[in-house]
């Protein structure tokens, strides 16, 4: 059986409290709208500017760059070998993209499309949808490799075109 905890005496908090048990910090009133749109606006424009927006030097989102990344570097999917499994690609980005797999892959199935992207940057073996709005098939009947053009883009980042940075782990 565990052990009952037991609670702090109120005499363990004195330094939040004064003499008086009145807070000894210094508070202030702030209308709970103002505050709700200042914090919603940074919180925004941090996830326009690092999520939403595809950077200017490659033309790729972060969720894309670390799909192609993981293909080229991790699964070394090149144009001329063989295709894998979108799943497995899907739960290698995850290392480096912690935003769930549905995101993953509907980033993946945008990149295969040839109807999305004018130079689609991976090729796709299996249903990836239609132009009439047919959904496409899971991740784990469907497969892809990196295009042509993937590997040349890839083969830039030695050049440091984008700056990689360590991840959450």
């Amino acid at each position: 059986m565990a052990r009952k905890r037991t609670s702090k005496s109120s005499g363990e908090n004195r330094s939040l409290f004064d003499d008086n048990g009145n807070g000894a910090g210094n508070v202030q009133y702030v209308p709970i709208s103002a505050e709700t749109r200042r914090r919603y606006l940074n919180y925004a424009l941090s996830v326009i500017t690092s999520r939403a927006l595809p950077d200017v030097r490659d033309g790729l989102k972060p969720v894309q760059r670390r799909i192609l990344y993981t293909m080229f570097s991790r699964l070394r999917l090149t144009s001329d070998g063989k295709t894998r499994k979108c799943a497995k690609i899907c739960g290698e980005t995850l290392t480096f993209h912690p935003h769930g797999d549905v995101a993953v892959y509907e980033a993946l199935v945008r990149l295969a499309q040839d109807f999305s992207l004018r130079y689609p940057l991976v090729i796709g073996q299996g249903n990836f949808g239609s132009i009439m709005g047919l959904k496409q098939a899971a991740s784990r009947y469907t497969e892809a490799k990196l295009s042509a053009l993937s590997d040349q883009l890839m083969n830039e980042l030695r050049f440091q075109t984008v700056d990689m940075r360590p991840n959450y782990d």
